[in-house]
């Protein structure tokens, strides 16, 4: 099947399954942060797991990692969730495995990460339904996408991205950094104001205490 009828299909199968609490536009080139209205009360009951093959592993975290502000979980590899970590301090990249708590580390906030081609799309997807499906003991903050290449995205990534961002509470859309790829090291001070807003944004969640879990499904 060519790639661009197989993403419909997917964006239609996302449609099916999340109309009750969607409604999701793509975003205009101004939105860096969308609250949705989903969440923990709009969960869907027996939501059914992705495959074994298409779920990130589980890690419980030791005493070690508490005090972590925010862990970043790349749901494919080279999703820019390290990059993330450089970024935000107190932060930390899960590695692409959730991150669990236990007896010494509180129930862990954790950002979805992902590039919005097709392969970062469909991760997230698996992700956001294994998160539902499994109940992992995690606070869903939200999802950043980060544009994997400059300019606009094709329609049909674009309809299938919002429709996945339905299914988080929060969604930060981040541009692409020509100067990242070209080896600058990111900090506050180079990154674009999409970024820093994430960055503000996170840091005012942090500060309220433990987030509690908010989870859709795609």
């Amino acid at each position: 099947m060519p790639v661009t009828n197989d993403l419909m299909v997917q964006a239609a199968e996302s449609r099916r399954l999340g109309e009750d609490a969607r409604g999701v536009q793509a975003p205009e080139e101004s939105d860096r942060f969308r609250p949705a209205s989903g969440g923990a009360d709009a969960q869907p009951a027996g939501v059914d797991r992705p495959a074994p093959a298409d779920r990130l592993p589980a890690r419980r975290l030791e005493a070690g990692d508490a005090g972590v502000a925010v862990w970043w979980l790349g749901v494919h590899g080279g999703a820019g969730e390290s990059t993330l970590e450089e970024l935000f301090s107190g932060s930390r990249a899960a590695g692409h495995a959730w991150p669990l708590g236990g007896s010494d580390v509180d129930r862990p906030r954790v950002v979805l990460v992902a590039r919005t081609n097709a392969r970062g799309l469909r991760s997230t997807q698996n992700a956001i339904r294994d998160c539902a499906g499994a109940g992992w003991a995690v606070g869903l903050v939200g999802l950043v996408l980060i544009a994997d290449a400059p300019g606009r995205l094709p329609r049909a990534l674009r309809d299938l991205a919002a429709l996945i961002a339905g299914g988080v509470a929060r969604v930060w859309w981040l541009p692409w950094v020509e100067a990242w790829r070209a080896g600058e090291t990111p900090t506050p001070a180079n990154c674009p104001r999409e970024v820093r807003g994430l960055l503000g944004d996170l840091r005012a969640i942090t500060s309220t205490g433990p987030d509690q879990p908010e989870r859709g499904v795609l």
